[in-house]
Formats: C-alpha cells, structure tokens, sequence
C-alpha cells in the first residue's frame, strides 16, 4: 500500500476543536516520527447560524457537513469531532475510525464570573432539551433562553449579564484549561449526559490504510460509545433528541443508564440495564424498546 508523505486532519475552527485536532495530531506525531501531521479549520455550518435553534435548521450534523465534505474531496484524511455531534447514521464511505479515552462525561453549570448562586430572574442559556428537562427536575424555577456559539462566546454572553446561568460539558471546558469556571458539576445520577459526551471520535474514508493510528482507540470508550449511540438510534433518534445515555464497563458487564422526554406525551423515561460488554447495542436497543412500550 502506498506510504502516506503526510496526514491532514480536519477540524472545525473553534478553539476547542483545534484542541481536540491537536491531540490526535500529537498522538499520531509521537507514535510516526517522520510523518508530517497538518490541521486543516473550516467553519461549518452549524457555526455560521447561530440565531436558531440547531433542530429548526438540520440538527448538529450541520457540524460535520464541510468536514465529511473535505474527507471525500481528499483535501483531508482524517476529521476529528466530539462524538456527541456526530450524526447517528453515518455513510458507509465515512466510518468512526477510533474513539479516544472518555475525559470528564459530566455537564456542569456554569455562573456569570464572580457569582456564586444563579440568579433565576434571569433566564438559564442552554439549547440542549436534555439538558433542560434534567435540570428543571432539580430546580423547578428555572426558565431557558437558547444560547449557541463556541464556549467562550457562551462565556462571554453569560459574563455580560444575558443570561443567570449556563449548562456545559465538564470536558470542553477542562479540554480548553477553564476548569474553574465550574460553579456545580452534575453526577451522571442527576443529569445523564449526550450520547457519546466527552469521548473523541477520528472519522475516515473507507478502505485506505490508518495503520498510523495503531494503539489510539480506546475499548472501553468505544464500547460505550456504541451502547449509547445504539440507544437513541433506536428511539429513531439524532443528536438533538431529548435523551441521554451513559455507559460503563465492569469486566465483561456492561451497564447503560438513559434517559428519554417523550415530547409527544410530555413523559420523561428513566431507566438502566446491564449486559454483555462484547454485545453493547444489544444493552442500547433494549432500553430503547423498554422505553418506548412503557
């Protein structure tokens, strides 16, 4: 097979992106001394709107379009996302080559600087209807405004009095060194996360050699991974479905807990089981179908 004489990778522009690039990147540097590692930004999309919510103009996979675009066109190799914005159906000639160890999966909640309690005269800054429904079961006198854009500019909207409160990922702001801007952080008991949150996903064309990535998968994460995503698969489901899902691995056990709001009924589902660690969309479809007969 013909040698590669370098390897560019795709990534949205944000900062947190580029962070994410970078760690694959100096993965691949480290374990291929010799083979040049590019990254290649483009704004997506789902970057440029940010006036609507992400479910009224194509859902999260306006993230990936450019990048799955470039993959194609061979003006990229790799494309490098947080999985829990990948679309749940992917085209066979862009599989998930490798899923990095799971960082931090927990959401968190984030307060104007100097704040110490939220102001609930102000509205909540969160898009994500997972989030909401979660976070209204423990405090029931919250209202929401949508907020988009990157982490520092939902920082930057918070800090400038828009907004009483945020909900993030832990791993985002960890990823990006701003740990401290962490008022509470939320247990996967009190606020399940997105499917896939906190693990990285490296996304490829179909067939080509990839050897260069040799060693960076990790089981465990994409055995979860593929629980999770299985689950709000099967609740015919995409990234900004009302649902959470998150797995662990004990041994040859795997355990799934999620969370579904049925919009239709007004009804929130909660639930967990267990199964095989070697079968893990077997653990994801079953709560699924549990969820939707119940």
């Amino acid at each position: 097979m013909q040698m590669r004489d370098r390897v560019v990778i795709g990534s949205r522009e944000s900062r947190l992106a580029v962070i994410q690039s970078e760690l694959v990147r100096d993965y691949i540097a480290e374990h291929n001394p010799g083979l040049p590692v590019e990254i290649l930004t483009m704004k997506t999309e789902g970057d440029r709107i940010l006036n609507r919510a992400l479910e009224e103009v194509g859902g999260k996979g306006l993230f990936v379009k450019e990048l799955d675009a470039a993959l194609l066109d061979g003006r990229s190799d790799l494309s490098v996302h947080s999985l829990k914005d990948v679309p749940m159906e992917l085209p066979g000639e862009l599989p998930l080559l490798a899923y990095s160890r799971r960082e931090d999966p927990r959401d968190v909640l984030v307060l104007p600087q100097g704040q110490t309690e939220i102001d609930f005269s102000k509205p909540v800054g969160c898009s994500s209807r997972r989030r909401m429904v979660q976070f209204s079961r423990l405090y029931p006198q919250a209202r929401f405004a949508m907020i988009r854009g990157n982490v520092q500019t939902r920082l930057r909207k918070l800090d400038s009095g828009e907004y009483g409160a945020t909900l993030l990922a832990a791993a985002g702001l960890k990823r990006l060194g701003l740990e401290e801007r962490i008022s509470r952080w939320f247990s996967p008991e009190e606020m399940i996360p997105a499917a896939g949150q906190a693990i990285l996903a490296v996304q490829g064309r179909a067939g080509e050699d990839y050897s260069f990535l040799s060693g960076y998968s990790d089981r465990e994460s994409e055995l979860c991974a593929r629980a999770e995503r299985a689950f709000v698969r099967a609740l015919s489901g995409s990234c900004t479905t009302p649902a959470g899902a998150y797995a662990t691995v004990a041994g040859s056990v795997l355990t799934l807990r999620a969370v579904f709001f049925d919009e239709g009924t007004g009804r929130l589902h909660a639930g967990e089981v267990s199964g095989s660690a070697s079968e893990p969309e077997a653990a994801g479809t079953e709560l699924a179908a549990r969820f939707l007969v119940s």
